[in-house]
This record gives C-alpha cells, sequence and structure tokens, in this order.
C-alpha cells in the first residue's frame, strides 16, 4: 500500500472517529433535553396543583367556619400565595405540524364552549366532561365516549393530548368540589333556622 493510499484511509477512519463522537455527544444532549422538558414539565404541573390546592382552601368549608378576623388573614395569606404563585411563569413549547395545530384549536374550542355552559347547566356540564376526558384515557370508561372529540384529540401532538387530558381531570375536579361546596352551603341554609330556635 503506497503512503497516499494509507494517508487516505486513516484520514477516513479519523472523520468517521470524529463523527462517532460528535453523534454521542448529541445522543447524550438529546438525553439532558429530554429531562429538561420533563423537568419543567412537571414544574408545571406543580405550579397548577398548588394553585388548585390554594383555590380549595379559599373555597373550602373550613375557612368558612371560622371567625371573621382569622378569615381575613387567612385570606390574605392565601393572596399572597396565590399571587407569588402567579408570578412563576414555565412553558414548554411543542412542535407542532398544521394538522396538529387546527386538531388543538379545535380540542380548545370545544373545551373552552363546555366550561361556559357548565354555569348554566352544572349536571349536564359534568356529563359533558366525563364524556370528553373518556376519549382521552386508554381503558374502557363506565360512560359514554365523545368519539368526534377523540379523533380530534387524537390529531394532537402526544404532548398537548396529555395537556388535554390533565385540562379535562382539573375541570372534573373543581366541578365535583362545586358541587360540594353548593350542598354544603345548602345544607348549612337548612340547619340555621333549627340552630336559632325557629321552625
Amino acid at each position: 500500500m503506497s503512503d497516499a493510499q494509507c494517508a487516505k484511509f486513516s484520514r477516513t477512519l479519523s472523520m468517521a472517529d470524529r463523527s462517532g463522537r460528535l453523534l454521542e455527544s448529541l445522543d447524550q444532549l438529546e438525553m439532558r433535553v429530554e429531562s429538561l422538558r420533563e423537568a419543567a414539565s412537571a414544574m408545571e404541573q406543580e405550579r397548577e396543583c398548588i394553585l388548585e390546592m390554594i383555590q380549595s382552601i379559599q373555597n373550602g368549608q373550613e375557612m368558612r367556619n371560622i371567625c371573621d378576623g382569622e378569615r381575613e388573614e387567612l385570606e390574605l395569606t392565601a393572596n399572597r400565595l396565590l399571587g407569588r404563585t402567579l408570578t412563576v411563569e414555565i412553558s414548554v413549547g411543542t412542535i407542532r405540524n398544521s394538522q396538529q395545530e387546527d386538531a388543538l384549536r379545535k380540542a380548545t374550542s370545544i373545551i373552552d364552549e363546555m366550561v361556559k355552559k357548565l354555569l348554566d347547566d352544572m349536571e349536564g356540564g359534568r356529563q359533558r366532561l366525563q364524556a370528553l376526558h373518556a376519549a382521552c384515557v386508554t381503558e374502557a370508561p363506565p360512560v359514554p365516549i365523545d368519539q368526534k372529540f377523540q379523533a380530534i384529540v387524537i390529531s394532537c401532538a402526544l404532548e398537548d393530548q396529555k395537556n388535554i387530558k390533565r385540562r379535562l381531570e382539573t375541570l372534573l375536579r373543581n366541578v365535583e368540589n362545586a358541587e360540594k361546596n353548593i350542598k354544603i352551603m345548602d345544607h348549612q341554609k337548612l340547619e340555621e333556622p333549627k340552630a336559632n330556635g325557629c321552625q
């Protein structure tokens, strides 16, 4: 083998080595990027959970059962925590094609319309939310599935599918909490006359 052939052969190996090292570095970076996105997504969920807990405390029965002075102090603390939590902004973007963008827009619009109708018909709205949620889960739910909504959700990006499901779960929890609070308040109204000695 001539010197020129040896030099060409070793240079090719060197390029392959460099390419392999670069590919290995990119693979490691890809794992770090995924870890970063997962951590940020977990932080987004934690923020939502904290906001939901603060609002639950603010609207809960225990808050109504304490004296005005203590309630005012607790409400100030809850509002301070709410404000501080709202200053935390975390955003994990999702890369979508035009079909996924369109599907997300449709799914969001359907959910937004449902939220508007909840105030008029809590029970019907809850059932509709359950049907929308059933379209997002893999296990067979005991409620009817909105198949049109399911087709739209399937057309969304995977991350958007998870976010849609999480939003529906949060809405269902909020509706259940609202129903509980209404029942408690209604029950208290019925008991108040008796407590005051009235019939």
